[in-house]
């Protein structure tokens, strides 16, 4: 059989329903052999960036391995932005770009490059295949490292004349791979006598709890021992109740203002994350002097990889909640139950004080015009069915965001990760196909839209059922914040502009560019308008957009 026949049958072998992609010459093998594969769909972008955004989105969503084709050596360069977000949001996914014939790749063709050079920074593994024997070897691999923990993208380079070359070699179908481990006994012992001896606990959870379903587990383990939970700086998934009496907000951006934040603590327990992904330099740890610091990672990978820990424990995230638990409630006695309970109520207490305060901000707010951004999360957030599916990048309405929608459960909501900006109206058309007819709600910042605004075009071809909902304020907000802590930080003071941070000259037309691309849209000024517009939009049951005009730092 030929090249491209067996890397067909490699992906329905592995499951896979749909390539996201943008075609070129390069992927011909791909595109003609589609045809012959009526289990899988291609769905097709009108940049590579977009296609990336959306196979990221489509694996986060549905546990699944997205599949993206790029096209050649520039389609692979647009691409390469949001690869970088799905490393960093731990986004399974095999990634191909088409190469051109390696009999004429020495003298340099059009759209040729070293294709694995350009991916390797940004995959977990890069490679080009050689020749047509190895196809279904190194697919398997791809696979493989691309779901191992921690999951990421990995990148296969597939020369046309090696898509087409005669093998021997066919595809074989993966096994079924058991990657969780059990925890270590001793380690669970060490880690319930570091609780036990704490006054001060808490939790910052990271996303791996969402992503191997382990919620529950770790709301058990919060209520048993009475911490409050954090939540990464950037998140890209709910991995705590929103609601819950314990939960808290998310963790700042510099070393210093963390410390801060857990002062008091003399125990903080991390569980699945990235800690910390900081924005700014500030000297020493993160961590409060004299802390004890617990870890529980499903690789060794993301262990102690960024700041010492006092105790490590590598191991399926749900077991190793669990056993801990387990051992927690073996271990402790009745004066130590009534300690964690009384901490409980002091969280309960907290949680409401914190509501009462954004209810009387959003009251204070409520007819400002230009609309105020509480104002406009409460009301979206009110005509939102109960069932969509939310994709969030609004940045610096992120308060106001979490204080509306106090997101439950993992499969309600998934945000950006990496920080590069642009990914949620991408993201929102892989959610919408791996959520087949579900609604899904996109809100996204302007200047983040503008990344990404032919999504719109593939979201009319699809006729996907996602409500975008664009804050435009004219300006690229976070930068104006960020210039601001820049002044500060590095006693620059200045009383000069924002330079090139505004989009007002001309105005943004997101109903029209929209319209262009075949989906309708309403522009909101009104603060009343806003509801009726989003529930309308809903009501379509097909690509709507929502543009609503907020107050801009001008």
């Amino acid at each position: 059989m030929r090249g491209r026949e067996v890397f067909m049958q490699n992906l329905v072998a592995h499951g896979v329903r749909h390539i996201f992609g943008n075609p070129g010459t390069t992927e011909n093998p791909l595109l003609d052999s589609l045809a012959d594969y009526p289990s899988i769909d291609y769905v097709v972008h009108l940049h590579e960036g977009i296609a990336v955004g959306a196979a990221s989105y489509y694996a986060r969503a549905t546990g699944l391995t997205g599949v993206v084709s790029l096209h050649a050596a520039p389609g692979l360069g647009n691409g390469i932005g949001m690869i970088y977000n799905a490393l960093r949001a731990n986004a399974p996914m095999v990634v191909t770009a088409g190469q051109q014939d390696t009999r004429m790749l020495r003298r340099e063709p059009l759209l040729a490059h070293d294709l694995a050079a350009m991916a390797a920074p940004v995959t977990k593994w890069s490679t080009q295949v050689q020749c047509a024997d190895e196809i279904d070897e190194v697919m398997r691999r791809a696979f493989k490292i691309a779901n191992d923990p921690p999951c990421g993208p990995v990148f296969v380079s597939l020369p046309v004349d090696v898509m087409e070359q005669q093998t021997d070699n066919g595809p074989i179908a993966p096994g079924r791979l058991y990657r969780e481990a059990a925890p270590d006994a001793r380690a669970l012992a060490d880690a319930c006598a570091m609780i036990k001896a704490a006054h001060t606990p808490v939790i910052v959870v990271g996303d791996e709890v969402a992503r191997t379903g382990a919620i529950a587990d770790l709301v058990r383990i919060a209520e048993r021992i009475g911490a409050p939970v954090w939540l990464e700086s950037l998140r890209g998934h709910v991995s705590f109740p929103g609601s819950h009496p314990h939960a808290r907000a998310s963790v700042p951006v510099d070393a210093d203002k963390i410390r801060q934040t857990f002062a008091n603590a003399d125990l903080v327990l991390l569980v699945g994350g990235a800690f910390f992904e900081e924005h700014w330099f500030s000297p020493g740890s993160p961590f409060p002097k004299g802390a004890r610091i617990v870890q529980i990672e499903s690789s060794a990978q993301s262990l102690a990889y960024k700041h010492a820990v006092d105790l490590g424990i590598v191991a399926g995230m749900g077991a190793a909640l669990r056993a801990l638990d387990d051992t927690i409630v073996a271990e402790v006695d009745d004066a130590w139950r009534a300690a964690a309970k009384q901490r409980c109520t002091r969280l309960a207490a907290q949680k409401a004080q914190d509501k009462a305060a954004c209810q009387a901000r959003l009251e204070k707010a409520w007819a400002r015009v230009p609309i105020s951004i509480s104002r406009a999360m409460n009301d979206v957030r009110k005509a939102t069915p109960a069932n969509a599916l939310i994709v969030e990048e609004v940045i610096t309405a992120k308060i106001d965001f979490e204080a509306a929608f106090q997101i439950d459960a993992p499969d309600q909501y998934l945000g950006g990760r990496g920080g590069g900006i642009g990914q949620a109206l991408a993201g929102a058309i892989g959610a919408s196909i791996g959520y087949p007819g579900r609604p899904i709600l996109c809100v996204s910042g302007d200047g983040s839209a503008m990344y990404s605004i032919t999504a719109l075009w593939t979201a009319a071809h699809y006729n996907l059922p996602i409500v975008f909902v664009i804050l435009a304020n004219r300006e690229y907000r976070v930068l104006k914040h960020n210039l601001d802590i820049y002044r500060q930080r590095f006693n620059t003071q200045s009383s000069k502009p924002y330079p090139q941070m505004d989009l007002a000259k001309p105005a943004l037309g997101f109903v029209e560019m929209a319209a262009g691309a075949g989906v309708p849209g309403v522009r909101v000024s009104q603060p009343d308008e806003i509801a009726g517009a989003v529930e309308q939009a809903f009501e379509a049951g097909a690509p709507r957009l929502v543009e609503i005009a907020i107050e801009s730092m001008r």
